[in-house]
This record gives structure tokens, sequence and C-alpha cells, in this order.
């Protein structure tokens, strides 16, 4: 999934005028124990998973924790450059690759 395309087809619902007191922590995690490097890109940091660096546990679960505006937002993570969904969303949606990213929704 390339940044620029990705960032025009997918749709980040913050809501206007949020202010930093509405923002909310929101922890990602994926289990992958044979990987090197893992991130969450997403339409909040432009598809850019360097920018949602992961970290891993010692059983294999990279998290990352991001202050969000309350909105919805869709995400997928990059494990060693391959995109991967979330086992654990609730809800995803088709983009434009012909696969489907996650959504979150912050509250």
């Amino acid at each position: 999934m390339s940044k620029s395309t990705a960032k025009a087809t997918t749709k980040c619902t913050a809501k206007a005028g949020a202010k930093k007191q509405s923002e909310k922590e929101v922890e990602f995690s994926h289990f992958a124990p044979q990987a090197k490097k893992v991130g969450v890109g997403g339409c909040f940091n432009a598809w850019n998973p360097a920018k949602a660096a992961m970290v891993k546990d010692k059983d294999g679960n990279w998290k990352a924790s991001l202050k969000l505006p309350l909105g919805r937002y869709e995400y997928r993570f990059c494990v060693d450059g391959d995109w991967q969904n979330d086992h654990h969303a609730k809800e995803c949606v088709p983009n434009a690759f012909g696969s489907w990213n996650c959504v979150i929704e912050v509250r």
C-alpha cells in the first residue's frame, strides 16, 4: 500500500476542532513473534508505519500507544513490509487495493 494512494482512498473522521483534552490513549497490539519490525499505519499518520513503530515483548506481541483525537480511523499493521489486519478489530472496511482496512472508533 503506497502512502499517497492510501491517503487518498481512506477516511479519517476526527471531530472538527478536537482539542488536546479530547485525545485518548489508544493501544495497538499485534502478535508476530518472528517479525523483525512492526508499525501501525493509518489515516491518522498518513499511512506511515515508521511514525508509529511498535515494540515487541518477550511473548512476541508488538505494542504501540498513540494519542488520537476522538473520531473514526482506518489502520493496518506493517509487518516486515507486509500489510496485515488486526485480528482483534471489531470492524473492517474494503479498501482500493482489494483488501480490508481495520477501523477503530475513539470515543
